[in-house]
C-alpha cells in the first residue's frame, strides 16, 4: 500500500473514533435498525439529505431525534400538513408600527438537523421553500438572504401506504435527497427486545451528546480525501450509465426504465461510497462500498415503465439486476 493511502488510513482511524460512540448512544434507544443508523451517519458525513420511507411505527422519527440528541447541535422537528405555509418553515417579516420598519423572524429551518415529518403532506409551494434550503444551505426572506448553520441536514419521512391528503414529491425535489432509505420491520428477536424495553408507560430516553459539530465537519474533510481508484470511478460511471442505456452494457432492461439516474447520482454515489469506506475505517473505496450504497442512491432516481409495473418489478429489482450483471473491477 502506498504511503499516501496509508496516511489517509491513519487520518480515517483518527477522525472516525466518534462513530463508535455515536452508534452506541443511538443503540441505547434504537433496537436493531443497524442499516438505518449506518445510513443516517453516512448522510451526515456526506453532507447529503435523506428521505426515509416506511410504514408507521418503525422508529423513523425516533431515530432522527436520537441522532440529533447524540450530537451537540440544534434540532427542529417540522410536522408537514396541508395548511402549512412557506413562512411557517423559513420565517417571515414582521412589521413594527412604532418604528415603521420590518424585523425578521427566523423559522424552524434555522437548525443543524431538520426532521421534516410526513413531507408529502405539504403542498408544492412549501416543498419548494425547502428546496432552496436543501440545495443552497440558505433561505431568502423578503430581500435578505440568510446562511443556514453548518452542518445542515434535512431528514424527511413519508408514509408509503396512505395516499389520501398527500402531495407526491416532484422528481426535482426527490433528486435533491442523496439517499432514500426503505425501512423494514424488525426481526422476531429484535421485536422481542423492543417489547421488553419499551412496553412501559412514561418511558424516557436519556440521550447525551457524544460528538461536536466541529468533529463532523472535520470528518467530512477526511471523507473528501479518501482514495478512489480510476477503476472504481469507471465502475460508478458504468452503474449510472447502465440505467440510461442498458443495451450498451448488455443488459436487457430498456423496456423497464423510462428515465435513468441523473449526473447528481454519479456525484452522490461517489461521495457516499467514500463515507461508507470511512465507516469501515478505510482510507480507500472498494467495489463493495459502491454496491452496498448504490440502491439507496438510485432507487428514487429511476423512473420505471408501465411494463415494469405490469411485471411487478420495482426500481430495487432493476438495480439489483444491474449490480449482479455488471462486471466488478
Amino acid at each position: 500500500m502506498s504511503t499516501g493511502i496509508q496516511a489517509i488510513n491513519d487520518q480515517v482511524k483518527e477522525h472516525s473514533i466518534f462513530v463508535a460512540a455515536l452508534k452506541a448512544e443511538m443503540e441505547k434507544v434504537i433496537v436493531g435498525q443497524r442499516y438505518l443508523i449506518d445510513r443516517l451517519i453516512i448522510g451526515l458525513l456526506s453532507n447529503g439529505h435523506i428521505l426515509l420511507e416506511g410504514v408507521p411505527g418503525l422508529a423513523k422519527t425516533l431515530s432522527v431525534r436520537t441522532l440529533a440528541a447524540a450530537m451537540n447541535t440544534s434540532f427542529q422537528r417540522i410536522q408537514f400538513t396541508p395548511d402549512l405555509l412557506p413562512a411557517d418553515l423559513i420565517g417571515t417579516q414582521i412589521y413594527n408600527p412604532r418604528e415603521g420598519s420590518f424585523t425578521i423572524k427566523q423559522g424552524p429551518v434555522f437548525a443543524n438537523v431538520i426532521l421534516a415529518d410526513e413531507i408529502n403532506r405539504a403542498p408544492a409551494k412549501v416543498q419548494s421553500a425547502l428546496l432552496e434550503a436543501m440545495q443552497e444551505h440558505q433561505v431568502t426572506i423578503g430581500s435578505q438572504t440568510f446562511k443556514l448553520p453548518e452542518p445542515f441536514l434535512v431528514m424527511a419521512t413519508q408514509n408509503p401506504i396512505e395516499q389520501e391528503g398527500t402531495y407526491p414529491l416532484p422528481e426535482a425535489q426527490v433528486d435533491r435527497f442523496m439517499l432514500k432509505l426503505q425501512i423494514d420491520y424488525p426481526t422476531l428477536d429484535e421485536e422481542r427486545k423492543i417489547l421488553d424495553a419499551m412496553s412501559v408507560t412514561n418511558k424516557r430516553f436519556d440521550t447525551h451528546p457524544v460528538v461536536e459539530a466541529s468533529a463532523i465537519l472535520t470528518a467530512r474533510n477526511v471523507v473528501d480525501q479518501i482514495y478512489l481508484d480510476d477503476k472504481i470511478k469507471e465502475y460508478i460511471l458504468s452503474i449510472v450509465f447502465s440505467t440510461r442505456n442498458p443495451a450498451n452494457y448488455k443488459l436487457d432492461l430498456a423496456d423497464y426504465i423510462r428515465y435513468g439516474a441523473s449526473p447528481r447520482a454519479t456525484i452522490n454515489l461517489t461521495i457516499a461510497a467514500k463515507a461508507h469506506a470511512f465507516l469501515q475505517g478505510r482510507g480507500y473505496v472498494t467495489p463493495q462500498d459502491v454496491k452496498s450504497i448504490a440502491p439507496d442512491i438510485l432507487r428514487h432516481r429511476l423512473i420505471i415503465s408501465y411494463e415494469a409495473e405490469a411485471e411487478e418489478l420495482t426500481a430495487d429489482d432493476l438495480i439489483k439486476r444491474i449490480l449482479n450483471e455488471l462486471p466488478v473491477p
